[in-house]
């Protein structure tokens, strides 16, 4: 009855939205042109509802990027842009070395040329979207088997997007499906390739908790860090110059210290990058299963670079990245397959699919359209697994998280080869012309992110785990070796390709994504030699994959329409990265039996939790200006202290990092950087009385960046 009962909710709620009470947690993540429906005004939102999205740029959802796989937020007429410390790791990672080290000790620009490149980093600034739905399903022919449909689809697409590309020199397209393919719509963006890096607090301020701390609450981390995206003098996105000038964005994020209390109305704007709460029950337990499994991988290949980096700094800034990755994914499916089990999800999607059956059964129509699509995407999911399990195996070796380094660059040199023999219009999408400037730039990238010597032995580590598997799973490329069960031969054979290659030069990889496959099989470099055995494989998996997306597509467009019809469309997609609006109020939860959370921590509660040691130490600076009461305007008079974090009833995943979380006028009050561990499984399914998002307090930022690191520049130009 779930369904009834949600909808029934929902209109009480927006029937009564006067009220005080809340314990609501709205369930979607809103597309801009939707907001119009949810009545925003009523729910308490102070500015007026049609300045949050406009068309010409100037709406407030312009002030807010795309960030990679995270969302920052401009706050200066001068292209500061403010986001998480996480988001921004990536560039004080790769700036770092043991004497520079700003991952331990933050990074502060005095002046703007000292500002470093954030490198690997680009910000997509949204110019504006458009319903493209009648445009891509024109192509489908009811006679097409599904892999003639996808890519009859993947043609329109790459013509839109080559299209618009054209109207400028910076502008970026995607072109995205909602709905499960009930809807496609065309983003388009101004893509700015130069962002340096402004300042960023030391470790034991923005990852504060470090992963004990990771998705709990109560939280005090002040993860933030504040970077600068710079164009040419025309207002071009162009690549780093020191002729290049700040961005002068059209919309930015007014700052406010005024703070909040308990109940009011917030809202956030970002980048969400993937939800599954339209998903069937089948699909959550296929999931589930694949969550148990990725936990395994992910805390052994994080105990070996723990392993590896003991007694070298170099090594452990080499892969923080990595590890702190995967050491939040891990606790993210933890938490994810906890609360599933916890609060029963299973067997409210079971009742959930049961009222979706009979509403389904009380109209013959429907009945005789609709009536077997559960079970036809139930052996589906029996019929994917098969060949999901066999891609993730192979697909896991060269990928540049799970697997070797080297590898994965040669696999990437290959297949650019391979691929930059079609012509550009049927080629993958990742290996168009307008993305190899992005490989190039990885695997220049890639160099700040691995040692050589650490790789062949991770390598030699990933092969001896083949030994735990069946020989008809292995790749045929490792059979001969891996068949052997001789952890010496694996050693023998890795320390050879190693010894024989010549990628381990940056230089050399560069210069090979330029050649033909048949000039780079002339070179006989046994690990680039490897990388095309292992192609041949993974070609097959992946044309296998696209006749599979495509019919899954299939099932799951009926599927979502139908429940768009049950919901009478009061339904949000899933979220896919693209720009979405969610609403809440601040508020408390309970996370278990006589336990209650409140919605906002302080600097007090930092102290207390001091141990001395990362991930609890404290600044003595930040102890000295506790014991001051050295606050300055950035004092919460009820708390009569720094606020740190503060929750509110928002729903957020993976992508939201750095969005802004923004108050009934529309002024920023704090940054989104995280969700509390009860409500991980929002991404599955929302359960509104424990889903809560964790913000750092804008406040907190500003004391940090002002009274610790004395940067007062940045406040000044902030506004203050």
């Amino acid at each position: 009855m779930r369904f009834k009962k949600a909808f029934i909710i929902f209109a009480v709620f927006f029937l009564f939205a006067g009220v005080t009470s809340l314990s609501f947690a709205d369930e979607g993540m809103w597309m801009p042109h939707q907001m119009k429906d949810l009545n925003l005004k009523k729910l308490g939102l102070k500015m007026d509802p049609d300045d949050l999205y406009k068309r010409d740029g100037t709406g407030l959802m312009s002030a807010v990027v795309r960030l990679g796989g995270g969302t920052g937020g401009f706050v200066s007429h001068d292209g500061l842009i403010l986001t998480n410390h996480h988001v921004a790791f990536g560039a004080l990672q790769r700036a770092s070395t043991e004497k520079k080290d700003y991952i331990t000790n933050g990074f502060i620009a005095w002046e703007k040329n000292e500002e470093i490149p954030a490198k690997g980093y680009v910000a997509d600034v949204l110019l504006g979207y458009e319903k493209v739905t009648d445009e891509v399903l024109s192509s489908i022919k009811p006679q097409m088997s599904y892999m003639e449909k996808y890519k009859a689809i993947d043609r329109v697409k790459k013509e839109l997007i080559a299209r618009e590309e054209k109207k400028g020199k910076d502008i970026r397209c995607t072109v995205d499906s909602m709905y499960s393919g009930n809807e496609y719509y065309l983003f388009r963006f101004k893509r700015i390739k130069d962002i340096r890096l402004v300042y960023a607090p030391p470790q034991d301020l923005g990852t504060f908790g470090g992963d004990i701390d990771n998705w709990m609450w109560p939280r005090h981390t002040c993860d933030f860090a504040f970077l600068r995206a710079y164009v040419s003098e025309d207002n071009v996105g162009v690549d780093f110059s020191q002729n290049n000038v700040p961005y002068k964005p059209k919309s930015i994020l007014k700052i406010s210290i005024d703070g909040f209390k308990e109940g009011d109305f917030t809202f956030i704007m970002g980048f969400p990058g993937k939800t599954y709460r339209n998903y069937t029950l089948s699909e959550l337990q296929f999931d589930m299963d694949a969550m148990m499994k990725r936990i395994e991988i992910y805390k052994d290949t994080i105990a070996f670079f723990e392993k590896a980096g003991e007694e070298s700094r170099e090594i452990q800034i080499k892969y923080a990245r990595l590890i702190t990755g995967l050491n939040n994914s891990m606790k993210n499916y933890q938490g994810k397959i906890e609360g599933i089990e916890k609060t029963s999800v299973v067997n409210r999607k079971k009742s959930e699919e049961k009222d979706f059956m009979e509403w389904i059964n009380k109209n013959r129509e429907r009945q005789k359209e609709r009536g077997e699509i559960l079970g036809k995407v139930k052996n589906f999911m029996e019929k994917y697994s098969s060949y999901y399990w066999k891609n993730n195996l192979l697909s896991g070796l060269v990928s540049p998280y799970l697997g070797s380094t080297l590898l994965s660059q040669a696999y990437e040199v290959w297949r650019t080869a391979e691929e930059r023999q079609k012509p550009d219009m049927e080629r993958e999408p990742s290996y168009q012309e307008r993305n190899l400037p992005y490989i190039k730039m990885r695997i220049q990238l890639a160099e700040k992110g691995y040692d050589l010597k650490t790789d062949r032995s991770f390598l030699k580590y990933r092969l001896k785990k083949f030994f735990d598997y069946h020989e008809d799973q292995l790749p045929l490329a490792f059979k001969g070796i891996v068949g052997r069960h001789s952890e010496e031969a694996v050693d023998d054979y890795v320390d050879n390709i190693f010894d024989k290659t010549s990628l381990a030069e940056v230089k050399k990889r560069l210069e090979f994504l330029d050649k033909t496959p048949a000039e780079l099989k002339k070179l006989n470099d046994p690990i680039l030699n490897l990388a095309a055995e292992l192609e041949k494989e993974m070609k097959v998996l992946r044309e296998e994959r696209k006749a599979l997306d495509q019919e899954r597509l299939e099932l799951k467009k009926v599927y979502v329409d139908s429940l768009m019809r049950l919901k009478e469309g009061r339904i949000a997609p899933d979220a896919n990265s693209t720009i979405r609006f969610t609403y809440g109020f601040i508020e408390g939860y309970y996370p278990k039996d006589a336990v209650y959370y409140l919605p906002q921590t302080s600097l007090k509660g930092l102290i207390e939790k001091d141990t001395g040691k990362f991930p609890f130490h404290v600044p003595q600076k930040l102890k000295e200006l506790y014991e001051k009461k050295d606050f300055g305007p950035y004092i919460d008079k009820k708390l009569k202290d720094i606020p740190a974090c503060f929750l509110n009833t928002t729903n957020v995943t993976g992508g939201n990092s750095g969005s802004p979380t923004l108050n009934a006028k529309g002024e920023q009050v704090g940054i989104i950087f995280d969700m509390t561990y009860e409500s991980v499984i929002g991404d599955y399914y929302i359960l509104p009385e424990l889903q809560r998002t964790i913000s750092v307090d804008i406040r907190y930022v500003l004391f940090i960046t002002d009274r610790f690191s004395g940067a007062k520049h940045i406040i000044k130009e902030l506004g203050y």
